[in-house]
């Protein structure tokens, strides 16, 4: 049961003095769309009666069946805190419905909590998650289109001067702040212009929100100090790019299922076999967790992203690390995700590997606690160490033979992602680009 009540709303946007309410939802891309209405339309709204046309929607529906209806989730409520001029702009995050009233299986946060019902039905009763989205500031050029020209050339926890984004950064969390989100931290990340703020863990469906909303006011805050936000997974050659490192765990009522104090580092069975079923699974998820063509730009070894399918409690470089926190803060944490994901998606594929590998009793190989950078990879095969996808269509080809991460995904979803993808594949194969050009032009 919700715990904002329709009442709840209709005194905050009186009280302050809200005019428009975004009803947002997130295509299968992983862009938030959004249908505003005036607050006339309030009790239309809360009553599951906004209908909107879903055949316009990436991945959703054909023409014949387009009639979609906005469903409210009330505890997102929210009133952003700029005003525009003419009233304060509140938002409400979206379940979307069939005509019929079922929920719509092409939406991914509809298909997120069908796969939380299937962890529930196992015993389990939340999925947390704390993610850490990584973004680059970059200058507005004298059109206010993004130029390429970073805001700071300051590194990993550096300051002012040399850290110029720290303004823009306090912004963001001020907002983040009065929005209700707890901040835990915010730096300067490792390569120049790129920052981290970091947000308290949620379960499953209220962090994927989170993910959303942060970008959102990430992007609306930077351009108020002349700058662009992007979330882009690589965006500059020659520097670290941009991940969302995915820490995880599962619980029965109030107890972390994932630490054993007598247990092997203090993990418990259900965690090695949790961790097992993502290892199985690395490369059937790779394309979700990194969608697009870009985001192989970043998966390359020396930049400290994995690109190896291994496990370590003490070093980086694998996919999955495990934090050195225990007990209620026991968790995983799997590398690879780039902020470019679809979050509800994302979150789907790993939960399903994960569920897979308790339902499967799924052992992980040994932990590799030495750098994977600086071993061969004569090394690597003999530990039994594999590469994750190199490009997009190795991805695609993965999640292709991946029955346990399409199940995840859903039939709806997991085609139209596919279709997607595969003609931004083809469209990048076929694309002649400027480095081509640069290097074969006079050479031949």
């Amino acid at each position: 049961m919700a715990k904002i009540t329709k009442e709840d709303i209709k005194n905050d946007i009186q009280k302050q003095n809200v005019n428009f309410i975004r009803l947002q939802f997130t295509d299968i891309l992983g862009t938030v769309k959004n249908v505003e209405i005036p607050v006339s339309q309030i009790d239309k709204a809360l009553d599951n009666k906004m209908m909107f046309d879903g055949s316009s929607i990436e991945g959703f529906v054909r023409i014949e069946e387009s009639d979609m209806y906005l469903v409210p989730d009330m505890d997102t409520w929210t009133v952003f805190q700029w005003d525009t001029g003419s009233g304060k702009v509140a938002r409400l995050i979206c379940d979307v419905h069939r005509a019929d009233g079922t929920p719509f299986e092409g939406d991914p946060r509809s298909n997120l909590k069908r796969v939380l019902k299937e962890m529930e039905e196992l015993g389990f009763t939340k999925f947390n998650i704390g993610p850490e989205p990584e973004f680059f500031l970059f200058k507005l050029d004298m059109n206010g289109e993004p130029s390429l020209e970073l805001n700071d050339y300051g590194g990993y926890f550096d300051l002012a001067p040399t850290d110029l984004g720290e303004n823009c950064r306090r912004d963001i969390v001020l907002e983040l702040e009065a929005l209700g989100f707890e901040i835990e931290a915010s730096h300067h990340e490792n390569a120049p212009g790129q920052h981290e703020i970091d947000f308290k863990y949620a379960d499953a469906i209220r962090a994927c929100d989170n993910i959303q909303t942060f970008k959102l006011v990430v992007k609306t805050i930077a351009r108020k100090h002349g700058l662009h936000a992007t979330f882009m997974p690589k965006p500059l050659f020659g520097v670290a790019g941009s991940g969302m490192h995915v820490n995880m765990s599962l619980f029965k009522g109030s107890e972390n299922v994932f630490e054993d104090p007598d247990g092997e580092e203090g993990l418990s069975r259900v965690a090695y076999q949790f961790m097992a079923g993502l290892l199985q699974h690395a490369h059937g998820f790779t394309a979700i967790a990194n969608p697009t063509v870009n985001s192989y730009k970043r998966l390359v070894p020396g930049y400290e992203a994995p690109v190896y399918v291994a496990w370590s409690g003490t070093n980086r470089s694998p996919l999955i690390r495990i934090p050195t926190s225990r007990g209620l803060s026991t968790r995983i944490e799997v590398r690879s995700v780039d902020p470019a994901a679809n979050p509800y998606m994302a979150m789907a594929v790993l939960l399903g590997a994960g569920l897979e590998g308790i339902r499967s009793g799924m052992e992980p190989p040994e932990s590799v606690d030495q750098n994977i950078y600086e071993m061969s990879l004569r090394e690597r095969r003999s530990m039994g160490i594999e590469d994750l996808p190199a490009s997009l269509k190795e991805a695609l080809d993965a999640l292709a033979g991946d029955k346990v991460i399409q199940r995840a995904l859903g039939k709806h979803i997991y085609k139209n992602f596919m279709d997607t993808k595969e003609a931004e594949w083809n469209m990048f194969r076929t694309t002649v680009h400027p480095w081509e050009r640069e290097q074969y032009m006079k050479m031949y």
